[in-house]
């Protein structure tokens, strides 16, 4: 009504379209449209003036719509013929569109959800506002019921050891009760930093609170859910050794822990800017102690002015739950794939896991000096924690496959020894010069036992070493024919020759020395050779 009474004072003061349509924001079809009832009535611009009442009461009989919201949609009297259902509906708390579609699905109405909430605003308003109500009503948290945990960042820190710039966050948890709040800088949001900061906190204040709320970091909660949120491993080992519940806030509700949120500038502002840190041993210190004298001490509103340590030790220090006698063990949690080589990476390190579990993902649980890995639960393997490299049990393997690895010289020596004195004489010969060289030709021999008499192989190895060729093959040929208990030929002057052979002395005996062979007995031959 007010805008239209508008456009026709400008238009009756002789003002254009385009200076209307620029000066009202409303576009020259709309004005034409408001306009054209006047002219109608034959109104001209220029004409007698009028009052603002009297336009008014011009504009209730050309467009009786604006003064009586209900003629404004002709789907109204379609709507209204479900009043009842509606406001029932509203009374319940169901929300307008599922009204509407209700309505549009079971009854076959035939109205946009716009003139749905327009006649619902215009004809059911109490209701309509009674299904917008939201309540937020933060009850006063019992002492040493609850510790509000988040992260923010401080600003940027050049850090005089490397000479970088670093982003500096804060661990900010603040006793729901007192007030009291606890500051850790870090410089990661790691698992580790995470642990360490709640440990820290729980020794500042003594005592541990019976509900945790932090944010939905990853550090915290894997999964964030309203009614069932999956806690970070690492974080559940914490709250279970303090004895406490962690109860995440909701995704996206600041709300849920304002009493971490609403500190953060005030931590930033008094205790951050405008300081200089040498390190950040010093800054973490720094920190404790402005929590005991400047934020301890303040005057906080919500407690009426009181502060909130003076709060803390005389209403909460006490309730708080005692600290467990044994110290925390910081223990981070990952997932690794089990290789074909037997082997999982785990923090840039390879561990071996037994053989059974090649292709399989384990859960990894790190400390400071121990990596353990479960699968289903229950625990497969322990290492002790390396920095870099490689980490290998042989035991994790199939024994056939590593059978090279595990009969070392030393082994072999073992071995032989168990043997006979002949076979470690020959274990010790072969691996006396490179042993890694002849370490196979030694397992060799050794093998020889599985398969002949221990006793047969010791006789095989001294008869061997008396004939000079202790290898593995003079060895295995001596076990193979049987031989190992036949004694050696005695030594003779032709070196053991064959019996085909003859010594010097048989060869004097079968040629004549020049001048001993009779004349009736020597053939002429001629020149070539052949008997003449």
């Amino acid at each position: 009504m007010v805008d239209v009474t508008e456009i026709l004072v400008h238009w009756h003061a002789g003002r254009s379209l385009n200076e209307m349509s620029g000066s009202l924001g409303v576009d020259r079809k709309t004005i034409r449209k408001y306009i054209g009832p006047a002219v109608a009535a034959g109104i001209v611009p220029g004409g007698p003036g009028k009052s603002g009442a009297e336009w008014q009461e011009l504009v209730r009989g050309w467009f009786p719509e604006l003064s009586d919201a209900r003629l404004r949609q002709v789907t109204w009297p379609v709507i209204a013929e479900h009043h009842d259902y509606i406001a029932g509906q509203l009374k319940a708390g169901v929300r307008m569109s599922t009204i509407w579609q209700r309505l549009r699905d079971e009854r076959g109405l035939a109205a946009s959800v716009a003139s749905f909430r327009r006649y619902v605003a215009a004809n059911v308003p109490e209701e309509a506002r009674r299904s917008q109500v939201t309540v937020w009503s933060p009850r006063q948290a019992e002492a040493g019921e609850q510790a509000q945990i988040d992260y923010g960042q401080l600003g940027r820190w050049l850090d005089p050891a490397s000479g970088k710039l670093r982003t500096v966050q804060a661990f900010v948890m603040v006793l729901a009760c007192s007030r009291h709040m606890f500051v850790r800088p870090v410089l990661k949001m790691d698992q580790r930093a995470w642990t360490e900061c709640h440990v820290a906190a729980f020794e500042f204040f003594g005592g541990v609170p019976a509900r945790l709320v932090p944010d939905n970091l990853k550090t915290g909660v894997d999964k964030p859910d309203l009614y069932d949120p999956k806690i970070n491993r690492s974080y559940a080992e914490l709250a279970a050794h303090y004895g406490c519940l962690v109860d995440p806030a909701r995704a996206l509700k600041p709300r849920d822990k304002a009493r971490v949120e609403r500190p953060m500038p005030y931590v930033r502002d008094s205790f951050w800017r405008g300081r200089e840190f040498a390190s950040l041993t010093q800054m973490q210190a720094g920190a404790v102690r402005w929590c005991l004298e400047v934020a301890g001490r303040r005057a906080c509103r919500p407690l009426d002015g009181a502060a909130p340590a003076a709060v803390f030790e005389a209403t909460e220090k006490d309730t708080l739950r005692p600290l467990p006698a044994g110290p925390f063990t910081l223990a981070a949690w990952a997932t690794a794939k089990i290789g074909p080589d037997i082997h999982a990476q785990v923090d840039k390190v390879l561990y071996s896991v037994p053989w059974q579990h090649i292709g399989k993902t384990a859960d990894v649980r790190l400390t400071a000096t121990m990596v353990q890995f479960f699968i289903g639960g229950k625990l497969v393997k322990t290492h002790p924690r390396k920095v870099r490299g490689k980490q290998t049990d042989f035991a994790d393997y199939p024994p056939e496959k590593i059978a090279f690895h595990m009969r070392t010289p030393q082994w072999c020596r073992k071995q032989a020894a168990g043997i006979g004195p002949a076979c470690e004489q020959v274990i010790s010969e072969l691996l006396a010069d490179n042993a890694l060289y002849r370490l196979r030709a030694a397992q060799g021999i050794i093998g020889l036992a599985d398969k002949h008499d221990p006793g047969r192989l010791e006789a095989a190895c001294a008869k061997a070493t008396a004939a000079g060729d202790p290898s593995y093959r003079t060895i295995k040929g001596i076990l193979a024919a049987g031989t190992e208990r036949d004694q050696l030929p005695a030594a003779s002057g032709d070196g053991g020759a064959a019996a085909y052979l003859r010594g010097p002395g048989s060869f004097a005996n079968v040629i004549p020395m020049p001048g001993t062979i009779p004349s009736d007995t020597v053939t002429p031959v001629t020149a070539n050779g052949a008997p003449s």
